[in-house]
């Protein structure tokens, strides 16, 4: 089964999958619904960016646990550059949360470094919306 054929919750699933360590493909999944126009291009952006940034926080959640397990040398090299950007940044950083890549280490190295859990939260969640805003209206 296709999460497209699942139309908003299987765009809601694509999108948390996508945004922790797995691969997705949220915004193909979104452009397709926005292109078949049978749900508010709002709502869409809605819970593409809710499912997303549930994601991201979970991966955030995740370096919080690790943070307390592991010391910082046992990191792998691309998250020890993440850590190296929250730190000088902050909460800032977690504003490109969605790129490729490097994304995730941002929101594991939030979690880390115990950044606060709500500016966090609002500075993942802006540079989501934000983005879907963008793939919507590419297509709309």
């Amino acid at each position: 089964m296709q999460l497209e054929s699942l139309g908003p919750l299987g765009l809601f699933i694509s999108a948390f999958i996508s945004s922790t360590v797995a691969p997705g493909g949220s915004e193909a999944i979104l452009a397709y619904l926005v292109n078949s126009q049978q749900h508010s291009v709002s709502q869409l952006v809605a819970i593409a960016s809710i499912g997303n940034t549930l994601g991201a926080l979970t991966t955030w959640w995740l370096g919080l646990w690790a943070a307390k397990k592991y010391p910082a040398e046992a990191l792998a090299k691309q998250h020890q550059k993440s850590l190296n950007t929250v730190r000088r940044w902050g909460s800032w950083a977690l504003l490109f949360s969605w790129l490729p890549l490097v994304g995730d280490g941002l929101c594991f190295a939030g979690g880390w470094l115990r950044l606060s859990m709500l500016s966090s939260l609002l500075a993942i969640f802006l540079g989501k919306v934000l983005r879907y805003i963008a793939v919507a209206y590419a297509f709309v």
